[in-house]
């Protein structure tokens, strides 16, 4: 797992003002409702995790609701701040129940924050979760401590791929994909 169980998993990161994610682009939404659709096992039962800010917010909103459509179950819908005390409260809701997959959509700070507390404290599986184009940054990588979102996989901006590998994160856009 990587962390410690003496210590306390946030992420000490130095003062800045942390950026807020674009908004979701359609390629994006399309790509990831389609690496939902296409995982084996199948997928029925998702819940989505976002952080506060107006695009996360939306982006949640948007595939929750392409989703239902498309006739997949919205287990629970989770949201945490950019920065908190503790994300014990944050986590427990998040991995709790058995979603077949966990969706993200955050800024690299906040879901670092997060999936730390989550490898920390739960069950949850990096392995079995799905992101916005917004938490594929080295940044959130590097924030979230070796191992931590190995298996993480999700959706550039432009509908491409990308996926946590070891220490690094790889990209795939569409051309590449064809």
């Amino acid at each position: 797992m990587g962390l410690s169980t003496s210590r306390s998993p946030l992420v000490h990161a130095p003062a800045r003002t942390p950026h807020r994610p674009a908004a979701h682009t359609t390629a994006e939404l399309d790509a990831l409702v389609t690496m939902l659709a296409t995982r084996r096992p199948r997928v029925e039962t998702i819940t989505i995790g976002h952080a506060r800010d107006a695009a996360s917010v939306a982006a949640a909103e948007h595939l929750a609701s392409t989703w239902q459509a498309r006739g997949g179950h919205v287990l629970t819908v989770v949201h945490w701040p950019e920065t908190a005390a503790s994300w014990l409260r944050h986590a427990r809701r998040f991995a709790a129940g058995e979603p077949d997959a966990w969706v993200v959509a955050g800024a690299p700070l906040g879901w670092a924050q997060m999936a730390r507390r989550l490898r920390h404290s739960t069950g949850w599986d990096p392995a079995r979760t799905f992101a916005f184009a917004s938490v594929g940054t080295p940044e959130t990588v590097a924030l979230a401590a070796p191992g931590t979102l190995d298996g993480l996989r999700g959706a550039t901006a432009a509908g491409g791929t990308w996926r946590v590998t070891r220490h690094s994160i790889l990209w795939e856009e569409p051309s590449a994909q064809a």
